[in-house]
């Protein structure tokens, strides 16, 4: 075994994930990244066979993570998971019967609460563009998308015409994995695509009719996840919301919005798109927050 047989294992991997595990482009992108570090670490430990690594040998992997990269804890258990499937991968293969790597227990997690906007500071976000704006009308479909949706960026940038069923008031969403979704539209974000659809989007496709995707540039071209980014923060410092603002804020506000308003965990967990409600109830946890401050402020004992 060499460093050449687990780029070869790596790249087959890849490939696994791809045609029998249909992942989305960047969950590859991300476990790719997350395994070259292990091949870069494989390469200067003086390891000769990958497939018969022990418990020893990973511990000094996530050590050589912590010192050398500086990983926070929850980039280090983002590592282990690529690396467990990996090696899952190459049990299935029958390449190797080793199992130390389930044993390597992940990092403690800090408990990190999810960025949320409060509703008024939303309302002020989504009322930024003005009509002296150049893509007001654009800007402002896109705003009320993402908040009426909870849509991450790469499923918004990623919306066609045919994904929107705007007098039954749903879009369609293609999440992780490909797997799709039916979430519905408030007024607000109706009127705004409706208007947007009508008014400003013929002019933006004029050169490139044939573009079916809903957002995007000046030349016709459809928007991609940084630009929408871009978009966001731009309003977000106009208004004078501090700190970092993104696609994501938004859709952490819809989930905390909707349970603060009484929703179920199970349907914040369909309208999101999460395959394990874990990943959700990392939204009660913004709500806990909430009422310990209201508590703390309010009660004689707080």
């Amino acid at each position: 075994m060499s460093l050449k047989d687990l780029q070869q294992d790596i790249t087959a991997f890849r490939q696994y994930l791809k045609a029998e595990r249909g992942l989305a482009h960047n969950t590859l992108l991300a476990y790719s990244r997350d395994l070259e570090h292990f091949t870069e670490w494989f390469a200067g430990s003086k390891q000769k066979d990958h497939e018969s690594l022990g418990l020893t040998q990973f511990s000094q992997y996530v050590g050589h993570l912590r010192e050398v990269y500086q990983l926070s804890p929850p980039s280090v258990a983002r590592h282990l998971v690529a690396l467990k499937m990996f090696y899952r991968f190459l049990k299935l293969e029958g390449r190797t019967s080793n199992s130390a790597v389930d044993l390597l227990s992940s990092p403690t997690l800090w408990e990190r609460l999810p960025s949320v906007l409060g509703s008024q500071t939303v309302n002020k976000l989504l009322t930024a563009p003005m009509a002296d704006d150049t893509f007001y009308l654009r800007d402002r479909a896109i705003l009320e998308s993402f908040y009426a949706s909870g849509a991450r960026a790469t499923e918004l940038a990623g919306l066609k015409l045919n994904d929107l069923f705007l007098s039954q008031g749903f879009c369609r969403c293609l999440g992780k994995g490909s797997k799709q979704r039916m979430v519905p539209l408030g007024k607000p974000a109706i009127t705004a695509l409706t208007t947007y659809l009508k008014d400003q989007r013929p002019e933006l496709v004029a050169r490139r009719p044939a573009t079916a995707h809903v957002f995007v540039s000046r030349h016709g071209k459809p928007l991609t996840r940084v630009e929408l980014w871009r978009i966001i923060r731009k309003y977000a410092r106009r208004v004078g919301i501090t700190g970092k603002v993104s696609p994501h804020t938004l859709r952490h506000s819809f989930a905390t919005h909707l349970l603060e308003g009484g929703a179920d965990l199970r349907v914040v967990q369909e309208l999101l798109g999460h395959a394990n409600i874990a990943t959700t109830q990392h939204y009660t946890h913004v709500d806990r927050a909430r009422l310990q401050a209201i508590h703390k402020k309010f009660h004689p004992r707080g």
